[in-house]
C-alpha cells in the first residue's frame, strides 16, 4: 500500500509555490469558462495544483507521483492579462496515501484565491499501466458514456 511507503521527510508544514504572468491563453474566454479576458478559474486551479506538486515532488520515491483528486477553491477576484499571479500551497495533513494542502493565490494587487487541494500519492508505473489499458479500450472503438 502506497501510504505505508511514504517518505519520512513528507510532513505537514512543507510549502510550495508557483507563479506566472496571465496571458491571453489563460483567460476565461479562451478556456470556455466564461466570456471575459480575465484569469480563468481553471487556470487558477492549475496554478494551485502546480504549487502543491512543488511542495512535495522532490520527496517522493523514484516510482511515485501524485494525482489531483479534489480541489475546493474560492476565486475571490479577477486578474487582467499581463498581471503576475502567485500561488502558495502548504501541506496540512497526511492521511495514508492522500495529502491535503491549504492553497492561496495573489495577483499584484490582492488575494485572488483560497481553499484546499487533495492529491493521492500513486505508484507511477501502475498508474501508467492502468491508463494505457484504458486508452486501449478507447482505441477499440468503445465511446459509450454510461
Amino acid at each position: 500500500m502506497i501510504g505505508e511507503r511514504l517518505p519520512y521527510a513528507l510532513k505537514p508544514g512543507l510549502v510550495g509555490e508557483a507563479g506566472q504572468e496571465v496571458k491571453a491563453e489563460d483567460t476565461a474566454a479562451r478556456w470556455g469558462s466564461g466570456l471575459v479576458d480575465a484569469f480563468a478559474t481553471p487556470a487558477l486551479v492549475a496554478l494551485v495544483e502546480r504549487a502543491s506538486v512543488s511542495a512535495i515532488e522532490m520527496l517522493l520515491g523514484a516510482d511515485q507521483t501524485t494525482v489531483g483528486i479534489e480541489v475546493n477553491v474560492r476565486h475571490l477576484a479577477a486578474t487582467p492579462i499581463g498581471m503576475k499571479v502567485k500561488a502558495r500551497s502548504e501541506l496540512v495533513e497526511i492521511d495514508g496515501g492522500r495529502v491535503k494542502f491549504k492553497v492561496e493565490a495573489w495577483d499584484a494587487k490582492e488575494k485572488i484565491c483560497e481553499g484546499s487541494h487533495v492529491r493521492a500519492i500513486v505508484d507511477k508505473s501502475r498508474f501508467v499501466s492502468r491508463l494505457m489499458l484504458k486508452a486501449g479500450h478507447v482505441n477499440q472503438g468503445s465511446d459509450d458514456l454510461r
